[in-house]
């Protein structure tokens, strides 16, 4: 997977779409054991009702800084009334469920570490990849809220920057339901803009440091996809997703690795390794 002549165009471009990257069978036992995620780990007496909004407007909390080695559940605002209850489902309120399945759940675990994944990664040239963080996002009908243009980066610096994200379609991903948006070539100029930690105690735990560019929307190109494509996602490309206002749901799995070989990953981005879990290794963890 992932030819010589492919990954020449993710560098070039900042992304590349894989098509048929995993099987039906694979798709469907992924969304299966997502929906038994939510049916025996979602409790209100260990999970508030905390919601998530994506991009550079992203908003954080103990429940969320606490996260990346757990597996929790955030949902869309507007599945949640005055009084704090949810108005919809579970899966159809859902914004996503992260940071830590690709390492706690056996399913996300197998695929996130499978061959077909380490062999990509060996294409892209990663010598020692390590995989901080894994999320189901599920972008439900009607509700599924806008993620602004931003670069992952912002969000999880290294030093040198060598992020890339692995996004995975589980159902189709089409312009009416949020397929994600592309400035094809924007990577090439670095980041204006990172969110980084608050001294330890403060109020909010994260702050934005610098400015975003401002982008147009002539700018971007869609990606639209089918289910079970892949998406590498550079680090510094400029990318967004639009509200799904649709009647059909975008379930996705992306997780992001970095190049830990000559690279730093920063004491200031959000997400830590922790002593139960540190950043697993790719090529190597069991």
């Amino acid at each position: 997977m992932a030819t010589p002549e492919q990954a020449k165009q993710f560098y070039d471009q900042g992304y590349l779409i894989i098509e048929d990257f995993l099987t039906s069978e694979e798709v469907a036992e992924i969304r299966a054991q997502t929906q038994k995620i939510v049916d025996e780990q979602h409790n209100p007496e260990d999970h508030p009702l905390t919601t998530f909004v994506g991009g550079n407007k992203q908003k954080t909390d103990d429940y969320f800084m606490t996260s990346g080695d757990k597996i929790r559940f955030f949902f869309e605002t507007d599945a949640i009334d005055e009084q704090g209850n949810l108005t919809k489902p579970k899966m159809e309120a859902l914004n996503k469920i992260g940071h830590g399945l690709h390492i706690l759940d056996p399913v996300f675990k197998r695929i996130t570490f499978s061959e077909k994944i380490k062999n990509i990664a060996r294409n892209l040239g990663l010598k020692n990849p390590a995989v901080p963080q894994g999320m189901v996002i599920l972008k439900p009908p009607k509700i599924g809220s806008v993620v602004v243009p931003h670069q992952d980066s912002t969000f999880l610096y290294t030093d040198p920057m060598r992020l890339v994200g692995f996004w995975i379609a589980l159902e189709d991903c089409t312009t009416t339901n949020g397929c994600l948006w592309f400035i094809p070539k924007s990577h090439t100029g670095g980041i204006t803009r990172r969110m980084v930690r608050n001294p330890e105690g403060s109020d909010p735990p994260t702050i934005f440091r610098g400015e975003d560019r401002v982008y147009r929307d002539e700018e971007f190109i869609p990606g639209e996809v089918k289910k079970g494509a892949l998406v590498l996602i550079h680090g510094e490309v400029v990318h967004k997703s639009d509200a799904n206002r649709s009647d059909k749901s975008r379930h996705i799995y992306t997780f992001h690795m970095y190049e830990q070989e000559g690279g730093q990953w920063s004491s200031e981005n959000w997400q830590q390794p922790t002593e139960e879990h540190p950043f697993p290794s790719l090529y190597s963890f069991q």
